[in-house]
């Protein structure tokens, strides 16, 4: 009963480190698709080389490109992405009050 008890704590601890390293890999998905859809709105925005306010569009960075899934496959995950995701986050907001800005 003990050595049972021993069991399902080991598979607990273990089951909650794949579940810590999922839910980064899902927040390093999550970071990769606002870049993504930063790129497509950049893109779509620049097709006349102007924002919404008039000012020149930033270029868009070539060094964000979808990478090989082979290579995606390989590659370890990175524990640190929560402060991706902040920062991403923070890009957003800093993108809509300069929306809200141009249209006021």
């Amino acid at each position: 009963m003990l050595s049972r008890l021993q069991e399902l704590k080991k598979e607990e601890e273990a089951l909650l480190k794949v579940k810590t390293s999922l839910q980064d890999q899902l927040n390093r998905l999550k970071v990769e698709e606002l870049a993504l859809r930063s790129m497509i709105m950049t893109r779509e925005d620049g097709d006349d080389d102007t924002d919404n306010c008039g000012q020149a569009a930033e270029p868009v960075e070539s060094s964000m490109q979808v990478d090989d899934a082979s290579v995606i496959n390989q590659t370890q995950l990175q524990l640190s992405t929560l402060q991706s995701v902040r920062n991403a986050s923070q890009e957003n907001e800093e993108e809509e009050e300069d929306e809200e800005e141009c249209i006021s």
